[in-house]
């Protein structure tokens, strides 16, 4: 930027993108001072170098102010765990199910961990048994991204959401559900109609 430019000519664009042509640098320099703008290197590996009138104060914020914006709308990769036995009861591998169902409707990633204890860590296939039968079940919602692979004692799989679940799921997330208790769903007292 400015005297930090080592080059004996650059090619010159004007504050409004026009071309000004190769020039020498104090050239460049003096039309900079001329109109109170700064000379900054656009494209320092060109033969000249590619430099522009522009305000760089002005420049500089207006990037920060792009950044933040491409950042607030980046979508967050979330990713829940479930964890599962080997043996687990056919009601609770119900629910564990809903559950994992219910992030990848919501957008989420899943990662799945079957834990092992004891003599259960000799029968690594009851876990990628479970895994696969979960896998399959769900199959409409998402996909295996990470195929199961024992990691000690657990084997990790990991879930995610198909595009069209994921863009439904970002398009309108769904507002929570009243629970019981909530006073949501209670009926408000008719008022007193009373003549006196």
């Amino acid at each position: 930027m400015n005297e930090q430019i080592r080059a004996r000519e650059v090619r010159l664009v004007g504050p409004e993108g026009e071309q000004v042509g190769i020039v020498p640098l104090e050239r460049a320099l003096q039309l900079a001072a001329d109109v109170d703008l700064d000379l900054v290197e656009v494209a320092p590996m060109a033969r000249p170098p590619v430099c522009k009138l522009m305000d760089f104060g002005k420049f500089k914020y207006e990037s920060a102010l792009k950044a933040r914006e491409a950042r607030r709308n980046q979508q967050q990769t979330v990713i829940k765990e479930m964890k599962l036995r080997p043996k687990i009861d056919p009601h609770d591998y119900e629910t564990k199910k809903g559950h994992v169902v219910r992030f990848l409707k919501a957008g989420d990633k899943v990662k799945v961990t079957i834990m092992f204890r004891g003599r259960e860590q000799s029968r690594p296939e009851l876990g990628f048994r479970l895994l696969r039968r979960l896998s399959e079940e769900i199959s409409e919602l998402g996909f295996v991204e990470a195929s199961p692979k024992q990691d000690g004692r657990n084997m990790i799989m990991v879930l995610a959401p198909h595009r069209a679940t994921k863009a439904a799921a970002v398009a309108g997330k769904p507002a929570r559900e009243p629970r019981e208790g909530d006073g949501a769903g209670a009926t408000p007292a008719a008022p007193d109609t009373t003549a006196e």
